[in-house]
């Protein structure tokens, strides 16, 4: 059965002039954000985590199918075996099979094998895609666009806590089976990364690295 329409209820509009000043502080705003490695393990309210959440599951989808799981980390335990399992594949991505030049690209970030900011952030969320669904009486719903709609979910996600002054870092280990082993997810859910999430540490460091202009990123028709 069709779903029924309902009115639209529109956001507040505003002038061109206030467009041109509210658009400029979003960007300013966004700017400023940057992915972090060095965490504070000060808490946050789990209740605006999970609004975060919600907000990231208002994202567009494929049909309208919400093909996502977003699994919230605060258990030191798990915490610490996802670190440990990330380690181990990380270890062998850095010291037996990545390419040369793939290192040489990281190199600027800082990176490594050794991943502690994975137990000493408060949250991490884990974030799957889901291959397909299940209706009510367990028929089989094939996902459409399903890794393109995570990802837009997954860019709300990451807007909403820098909008809270949280920090956050994604983070895509080498081989990422096992997240679906320690958190116990079903055959039909694939890892998309892994969010980590915090404060940033009073006397955190991020490299000194530019972003590329509008010029270079965009072409007006």
């Amino acid at each position: 059965m069709d779903a029924a329409d309902i009115p639209f209820q529109a956001l507040q509009g505003f002038s061109d002039d206030e467009l041109i000043i509210r658009s400029g502080k979003l960007y300013e705003l966004m700017d400023r954000r940057r992915s972090i490695r060095q965490f504070s393990d000060r808490p946050i309210p789990e209740e605006a985590v999970k609004n975060c959440i919600r907000a990231a599951g208002t994202a567009p989808s494929g049909a309208n199918q919400q093909p996502w799981t977003f699994v919230l980390v605060k258990d030191p335990a798990v915490k610490r075996s996802i670190r440990e399992e990330a380690e181990r594949v990380e270890y062998s991505f850095y010291t037996e099979w990545a390419p040369e030049e793939w290192k040489e690209a990281l190199r600027p970030l800082g990176t490594g094998y050794r991943k502690p900011f994975l137990e000493r952030a408060p949250y991490l969320i884990v974030i799957f895609v889901q291959k397909y669904g299940r209706a009510g009486n367990g028929q089989k719903i094939d996902h459409y666009y399903a890794q393109k709609s995570v990802g837009i979910a997954t860019g709300f996600l990451i807007a909403a806590f820098h909008m809270l002054g949280i920090s956050t870092l994604t983070y895509t280990p080498a081989s990422m089976g096992f997240l679906s082993r320690i958190l116990k997810r079903p055959e039909h859910e694939l890892p998309y990364l892994i969010l980590v999430l915090g404060y940033a540490d009073d006397d955190a460091q991020v490299p000194d690295i530019g972003r590329k202009s509008f010029d270079e990123i965009a072409i007006v028709m």
